[in-house]
C-alpha cells in the first residue's frame, strides 16, 4: 500500500516533518514515527494508513504503487530497481 520511502519522500516533496504530517492526517506523532522507522511496506491498521494516505493526496502528493501507473499530472519523481552501478552509491 505505502513504503517508509514514500512517506518519507513524500513529506520531503511537502516540506513537511512528522509532526506537520500527524497534524495534516489526524495520526499521532509516534505513529507517524513507527510507520517512517519500518522496513518495506508500512503495515498497521487500514484506517490509519488511509488518513496519512488522504493527507498526502490532499496536499498534492500521489503515491504510486507497484508498477501501476500515474493517474496524475506535473512532475514528479519515481523509485525504479537500482541498476548494479547506482546499487553501490546507496552503501
Amino acid at each position: 500500500m505505502i513504503t517508509a520511502a514514500q512517506m518519507r519522500a513524500a513529506r520531503a516533496l511537502l516540506g513537511i516533518d512528522q509532526r506537520q504530517l500527524a497534524e495534516l492526517s489526524g495520526v499521532s506523532l509516534p505513529t507517524i514515527q513507527r510507520m517512517e522507522a519500518s522496513d518495506g511496506t508500512v503495515r498497521g491498521v487500514v484506517d490509519t494508513l488511509m488518513k496519512v494516505i488522504d493527507a498526502f493526496d490532499g496536499a498534492g502528493v500521489e503515491l504510486i504503487g507497484e508498477n501501476a501507473p500515474s493517474q496524475g499530472q506535473g512532475r514528479g519523481v519515481r523509485l525504479k530497481a537500482p541498476r548494479a552501478a547506482a546499487a553501490g552509491l546507496a552503501s
